[in-house]
């Protein structure tokens, strides 16, 4: 049995959907262009696999030496719909031969318009929307705030502890985590105000309503109601660990925006596209945003972001005042298409539930008898695990990185993340093989199961 159908890459001999080492990881090959790299490429470009692909689909990534690779990590959910989608191959392949770009501020195009009819379609509430698209998820976050600025008239922007939002100068200010995001990149943009986020496993199962309320008090306080343009928040936060608030924290935040004219800002760059069993993560609390950033999932590894919105907020922004040369490329959108025809007729938000389901019984199974997993979270296909010393509760970083490392020998790619960098993510693609998921998380589990030797536990 598969989770879903197992895609192959395009064009070219089908990849066998198994994990095969044939070298030691990383192998020669590999170690070689890592030795080009260090010669070649900023030393602040750094790399979690000590591999080089060569080929990617379904639930495999192939590197240059020939061995395969169980891909539990999606390219940091980019490739939802399996790496090399044929379907997506097949559009970037057609729209390439037509043109390639004509930048859509100077000679528009269709497919520009047909991603933002599929966003303004697909994204919560059926209220009227518009779309604007960009080449990156700090890009399309940079371009909420600016359009909550132009809608409102205020200028402060509200982010929330845990959180991750981009790497360029906004976004940097926007991001909670100083190492290695914006730890030496300072000063960063004015009037970005912080607030604390409900983390049930941290926060002493404060209940989600009092954890905003809490937020609120202190937006307040610290900020006014009356100044502030945007409050933006992950509905589950990615890099700092996958922390899913308690239920009602989102719903309470997004009625006191509402109530006091703040647009509520939904940053689904990782979260969106089936990831966690929906096509976004705000609807598992039927969050209807005003304005929702995507990115990663939306076009099957092209670069390509958007920012949709209720119409008002949207086309408050002066002709001209949105844009960029990239944004909205031909080939990405063509690409995007396909994705979106593959998130809604394949099955995919399905498939992210059951994955999710495999995760979190392996998980918390082991986290019954190793007091060292203090928690399992996620939902669908976005799940982690965060491991703590067992004695204090504290973040258990060390231990985190030596699973990780070791799940890297074996052939199996994962990620870590977490503020403390004690989580392991997983973000398996939507169309992985139900066998290869299980014999990866099994890894992951010896790994974790033979770190307590190799601490000397």
């Amino acid at each position: 049995m598969t989770i879903a159908e197992p895609v192959y890459t395009a064009g070219g001999p089908a990849l066998p959907q198994e994990r095969r080492l044939v070298t030691s990881i990383p192998g020669p090959r590999s170690a070689e262009l890592a030795a080009r790299k260090r010669n070649a490429v900023a030393a602040g470009v750094g790399t979690t696999m000590p591999v080089y692909a060569t080929a990617a689909g379904g639930g495999v990534v192939v590197d240059v030496d020939g061995n395969s690779l169980i891909d539990l990590g999606s390219g940091i959910a980019v490739t939802g719909v399996g790496n090399a989608h044929p379907g997506v191959v097949k559009a970037i392949a057609e729209q390439a031969e037509r043109a390639t770009h004509t930048c859509f501020m100077v000679t528009p195009y269709e497919g520009y318009v047909a991603v933002a009819e599929a966003l303004n379609r697909l994204t919560p509430g059926e209220h009227a929307k518009r779309s604007a698209l960009f080449n990156s998820g700090a890009e399309a976050v940079e371009n909420a705030v600016k359009i909550a600025r132009a809608h409102t008239g205020r200028q402060a922007v509200v982010a929330f502890d845990h959180a991750y939002h981009g790497r360029t100068n906004l976004t940097m200010a926007l991001t909670a985590k100083s190492m290695p995001y914006k730890k030496g990149f300072g000063p960063f943009a004015p009037e970005v105000y912080r607030a604390p986020v409900s983390y049930p496993f941290r926060d002493g199962g404060m209940s989600g309503p009092d954890a905003a309320r809490a937020a609120i008090s202190r937006i307040e306080t610290q900020v006014g109601a009356d100044q502030l343009a945007a409050i933006i928040i992950e509905p589950i936060l990615g890099e700092g660990g996958f922390i899913v608030p308690a239920e009602g924290f989102l719903t309470t935040l997004a009625r006191w925006a509402r109530e006091n004219g703040v647009v509520f800002i939904a940053d689904e760059v990782q979260t969106g596209f089936a990831r966690t069993g929906r096509m976004f993560a705000s609807e598992h609390e039927a969050i209807v945003p005003d304005l929702v950033t995507t990115a990663k999932g939306i076009a099957g590894g092209m670069p390509l972001s958007a920012v949709t919105g209720r119409a008002e907020m949207m086309d408050a922004v002066h002709g001209g005042g949105l844009g960029g040369t990239y944004g909205g490329n031909p080939v990405a959108c063509a690409a995007a298409l396909a994705a979106i025809d593959a998130f809604e007729n394949d099955g995919l938000c399905e498939a992210a539930e059951r994955i999710g389901e495999v995760i979190t019984r392996r998980f918390g199974e082991i986290a019954g008898s190793d007091p060292r997993v203090g928690d399992v979270r996620g939902r669908g296909a976005m799940i982690a695990v965060e491991f703590v010393k067992p004695s204090t509760g504290e973040p258990d970083a060390a231990l985190a990185a030596r699973v990780a490392a070791s799940a890297h020998t074996q052939g199996v790619i994962v990620l870590t993340c977490g503020t403390f960098g004690n989580v392991i993510r997983f973000l398996p693609p939507l169309t992985i093989p139900l066998e290869l998921l299980v014999e990866g998380i099994d890894i992951v589990a010896t790994a974790l199961r033979d770190a307590a030797h190799d601490a000397g536990t």
